[in-house]
């Protein structure tokens, strides 16, 4: 198994055992990382290598929000990045009690990319039409994407499990804050 890490983050994977097909042939990526696993299993499949799945975990997913959103996202951070990565994992973990997490380096060229893609039904129905099967799962708390237009993009051409009561992280049972 191939794992993509969030934005910002590192090491962030054993949140997501429940849900991680193990297998040689599975890519995975958690939000920012669901952008670079489904580059990378592009890549693989034009290449003739072999990838049986693609798993999207909260996948970023900002193709609803106005310009206004992503230039205020992209002052935020340039002005205090310090500050902004504080809030975005407040955000991660919310409704619920944050918890440790292992941050990496980041830049403003990653954010606007995170903010700026375009997932392309035509790529996802390609992958599936070359046997790649996708499953997206989603929270129904989460404060870091619209979950609901994620799942109705995402219904066309995956598997979608929705956690109703989950946040980004899909935790559904931690304390509330």
């Amino acid at each position: 198994m191939k794992f993509y890490s969030g934005f910002s983050l590192k090491n962030e994977k054993h949140f997501f055992d429940a849900f991680l097909d193990d297998s040689v042939y599975c890519v995975a990526g958690f939000s920012y990382g669901a952008i670079k696993a489904f580059e990378y299993v592009k890549e693989q499949i034009e290449n003739g290598k072999r990838v049986d799945r693609l798993q999207l975990l909260s996948p970023a997913f900002f193709q609803g929000r106005g310009e206004k959103f992503k230039r205020l996202q992209k002052i935020s951070y340039s002005k205090n990045k310090d500050k902004y990565l504080s809030q975005f994992l407040k955000g991660c973990f919310s409704p619920y009690k944050g918890q440790d997490i292992e941050l990496c380096e980041t830049n403003l060229e990653e954010l606007q990319e995170l903010l700026y893609f375009e997932w392309i039904l035509g790529a996802l129905h390609s992958l599936e039409s070359k046997g790649v099967v996708i499953e997206v799962y989603l929270g129904g708390q989460d404060y870091i994407i619209d979950p609901k237009a994620a799942k109705e993009f995402f219904t066309q051409t995956a598997t979608v499990t929705y956690i109703k009561n989950a946040n980004h992280f899909l935790q559904s049972n931690e304390r509330k804050i």
